[in-house]
């Protein structure tokens, strides 16, 4: 784990992008802690858009209705939503910066929040960085039973709909592993996610430095450009295999999102 602000490299959207181009990510130790840190796991957290399980008690919950999902409508209220304290979590590691660089990715069009409103106010979601055909899962929160949930399923739906090929969650929690989120070596993500990307293979794993090389010069090295930072900018391959986030229509029934969910998913098979 190396420190941003150890580097030479200043840490702007563009080389954020580059970083997730890497498999990088940024975190910071708390909310009070302004350091921020490059993260490389070396066993990710993935959730395969094929194996969806959706539970038969949430499947219920979502055909009953009686909320509304909103896309990229409040990235304010979602990431305060995520940073606040809670039962059994007094802070998270969303500081100033990481509100910041999200917040300007968010203005560029690569972060989106998927968000779960009941009797006008917001009771949960989520947002995550979009990149080619990979979205990356960044946090989510419910402050309403399931609303995390719902927003998932949701998201999962749009990133099917929208041709997505990889969603990265970082880890696996409990909570995944319940969709069917599974841990792979961080060698294959890294070729799931040239995959994604439209990147030759190895290209993205050399801008990172090489598979036990130091996340943070990775970094630095995508901070550079290469095959990652082309695929972070958006040309060259890359730019034909972008996956569609505003593709699927924000007037889509329940029926129709758990409908795409179960397109070589498992939806309401699980016994939970």
């Amino acid at each position: 784990m190396t420190s941003i602000d150890d580097m030479t490299v200043e840490i702007t959207p563009q080389v954020l992008l580059k970083a997730y181009a890497c498999g990088i990510f940024p975190m910071a130790e708390s909310a009070d802690d302004n350091a921020l840190y490059w993260i490389e796991p070396e066993h990710r957290g993935i959730l395969p858009l094929d194996k969806v399980h959706v539970p038969k008690s949430l499947a219920r919950t979502i055909r009953r209705g009686g909320f509304e999902v909103k896309i990229d409508n409040d990235f304010e209220a979602v990431i305060e939503g995520c940073a606040a304290s809670r039962t059994g979590r007094r802070s998270t590691w969303i500081n100033a910066r990481i509100r910041s660089l999200y917040r300007d990715l968010f203005a560029l069009g690569h972060c989106h929040t998927v968000e779960v409103w009941q009797e006008g106010k917001l009771v949960g979601g989520l947002y995550g960085v979009h990149l080619g055909r990979a979205f990356f899962g960044e946090s989510m929160f419910s402050n309403a039973r399931d609303a995390s949930k719902i927003a998932l399923v949701y998201l999962i739906a749009r990133l099917k709909y929208g041709g997505f090929a990889l969603l990265d969650t970082q880890f696996v929690t409990g909570h995944l592993a319940r969709f069917g989120a599974i841990e792979v070596s961080r060698q294959k993500f890294q070729r799931l996610l040239e995959g994604a990307l439209g990147v030759s293979q190895g290209s993205a794993g050399a801008a990172a430095g090489g598979g036990g090389g130091d996340p943070g010069a990775g970094a630095a090295a995508a901070g550079g450009g290469g095959a990652a930072g082309a695929a972070a900018s958006g040309v060259g391959s890359a730019a034909s295999t972008a996956g569609s986030f505003s593709a699927l229509s924000g007037g889509v029934s329940p029926g129709g999102v758990l409908q795409l969910v179960s397109q070589t998913s498992k939806t309401g098979c699980s016994t939970a």
